[in-house]
């Protein structure tokens, strides 16, 4: 298996907004905010296969994500806001009040 970096991008998903209803400790909030979405030659290329848990690592930090592939661009990933992309977060807002989370260049080791 290889280990790449890819440009990752946090956001709140549809699902996600009614998943809230039932709650964030809820199996199936915790499923979603740990479920990475990356494009299919791209986790071809490093050894993923759907369903596959890898480790990606920031500067700050790292958390464990089931992989999907799914629609997105070559060289990103997915994840929707959650427990597991806050421990990939620095602390510097750049005055927005919360933690850049767009953009990040990350490292994606599979397990």
């Amino acid at each position: 298996m290889t280990t790449r970096r890819f440009i990752l991008n946090a956001a709140r998903s549809a699902r996600q907004g009614s998943l809230i209803n039932v709650g964030k400790d809820s199996p199936e909030y915790q499923e979603l905010t740990s479920t990475m979405t990356m494009e299919p030659g791209d986790m071809e290329s490093i050894g993923l296969a759907d369903g596959q848990m890898a480790i990606v690592r920031t500067e700050f930090g790292e958390a464990r994500f089931r992989c999907e592939s799914g629609k997105v661009p070559q060289g990103m990933i997915f994840v929707p806001y959650g427990p597991p992309t806050c421990r990939l977060m620095g602390g510097d807002t750049e005055g927005t009040g919360m933690p850049m989370s767009k953009g990040w260049e990350v490292e994606v080791i599979p397990l």
